[in-house]
């Protein structure tokens, strides 16, 4: 398949992962506590990659660990620290729109730090698709009362959004001598064992055998199919076309959750928002574009 069609399916892909992540990850965490709640996916998500990684016969290697260290401690550790905690003081819309929109931007500007190129053509799809997500945004909210605590969340779904995009970065690093599933094999791990202390401070797991059948359901779906599945994904299109480009996935999310909004709670969006919805599309497309070759010029011309 070419690349012009693979990577922006694989985009999708993901961004569609995402998407129902923001609905179980809010589902979950308003039935048990959100720490808890993510070492427990981790966890799940560790057993089933080691067990896909035996599969594939996939090499893990131990040494030069500290980008993998980085990339957990900000990408596992740190972002779902922030966006779990923040899901039982915001809504998931909040979620779901505030993290995919900030995403690319601090990751481009990251990305210039390891190498990657700023283009006209990336610069103008960041500046097109972010003006798409800004319209899908404000025709989609509310006249909801200032909450305090609704601020807070979102400040701290900011700063969530901050650990992935250098989470990412680091991405375009790991990724020089690992392959994705090896990076996220030997991640999913490292980020179980950092959160698993945190969920000492709630309940201490003493809880987990109460948890009810949906709240494992929403487990193994972030475990299996975000962080098994799209992580790995993800980490492939970093691979594929670099950090900055691959950022731009997370900007499908406003359209996708407003898809799954129609067909899973029945509403009807605006107009005003797939029309942002479609700037982001165009946005996103202009940004992988890749730069037309040089024409050679004739022979003999100076």
């Amino acid at each position: 398949m070419p690349r012009s069609v693979l990577t922006p399916l694989a985009a999708f892909g993901v961004a569609l992962a995402w998407s129902g992540g923001w609905i179980f990850g809010k589902l979950g965490v308003e039935s048990v506590p959100p720490l808890e709640f993510s070492a427990a996916r981790f966890v799940i998500a560790s057993v089933a990659l080691a067990v896909v990684a035996i599969a594939t016969r996939t090499r893990v290697r131990n040494v030069g660990l500290v980008p993998v260290f980085l990339s957990a401690l900000f990408g596992y550790l740190g972002y779902n620290a922030f966006v779990f905690v923040a899901l039982t003081m915001a809504p998931a819309s909040d979620a779901a729109l505030i993290v995919p929109t900030t995403i690319p931007v601090l990751t481009a500007i990251g990305a210039t730090f390891v190498g990657e190129r700023l283009t006209a053509a990336k610069a103008g799809g960041f500046a097109l698709a972010a003006a798409g997500a800004a319209i899908v945004i404000a025709s989609g909210q509310g006249v909801a009362a200032f909450s305090s605590t609704r601020l807070l969340g979102d400040v701290l779904l900011l700063a969530g959004a901050i650990c992935w995009a250098i989470y990412t970065v680091l991405g375009t690093l790991t990724l020089r001598r690992r392959s994705p599933l090896e990076v996220i094999a030997l991640g999913a791990p490292i980020g179980a064992l950092l959160l698993l202390p945190f969920g000492l401070f709630e309940q201490g797991y003493r809880d987990i055998g109460a948890w009810s059948a949906q709240v494992w359901i929403d487990l193994l779906y972030l475990a299996l199919v975000v962080t098994v599945g799209s992580f790995t994904v993800f980490y492939w299109i970093v691979n594929r076309v670099g950090a900055g480009i691959a950022a731009l996935s997370s900007y499908f999310v406003p359209v996708v959750t407003l898809a799954m909004a129609v067909v899973f709670l029945g509403e009807r969006p605006e107009a005003l928002q797939l029309a942002g919805g479609l700037v982001i599309l165009v946005g996103v497309r202009i940004a992988t574009l890749r730069p037309a070759a040089a024409a050679p010029l004739p022979e003999g011309s100076a």
